[in-house]
């Protein structure tokens, strides 16, 4: 994790000084589907609700691309994890936009792995050019890595 902060910061300060960049803050609801077999997670529960807050830049590099790197806390029951998307972003139109790209997890409590690489699916409703809905799925690659869908809102600043 020591590598993981620094390289967000030289990120968000690095690309922030754009004058097309965009910084906001998102938030809202996941639900994760657990796989029967994964005795870890107490008693083998099939989902679990829970929330998630953070912060995203929105870069420009064409008039439908953008690079959209997040940092996101999350929680899940009793568990607590940090995760960062990494996202390219493709606008269908002015109101409506999808995201696609790898996301790094890192767990506080739970598994020996706590790191954990998964791939992330959105799509972005944007109401305006300052507030979106925003719907998620971010599928887990290993034996022991639960599926989550995200529904929650985006604010830019």
């Amino acid at each position: 994790m020591k590598f993981y902060l620094p390289f967000f910061l030289f990120i968000f300060f690095s690309v922030s000084g754009s004058s097309q960049t965009k910084i906001g803050g998102k938030g809202g609801v996941n639900l994760t589907f657990f796989n029967e077999s994964q005795s870890q997670f107490g008693e083998t529960p099939k989902s679990e609700l829970g929330y998630f807050g953070g912060l995203f830049i929105n870069v420009p590099i064409s008039e439908r691309f953008h690079f959209q790197p997040e940092i996101l806390y999350k929680g899940i029951g009793d568990f607590e994890f940090i995760n960062a998307p990494i996202y390219v972003e493709y606008y269908v139109n002015n109101d409506i936009s999808l995201l696609l790209g790898p996301s790094l997890n890192y767990f506080f409590d739970f598994f020996t792995n706590k790191f954990k690489v998964r791939g992330d699916v959105s799509a972005v409703y944007h109401f305006t050019e300052t507030f979106q809905l925003n719907l998620k799925y971010t599928q887990g690659f290993e034996e022991l890595s639960p599926n989550i869908t995200f529904l929650g809102v985006g604010y830019i600043l």
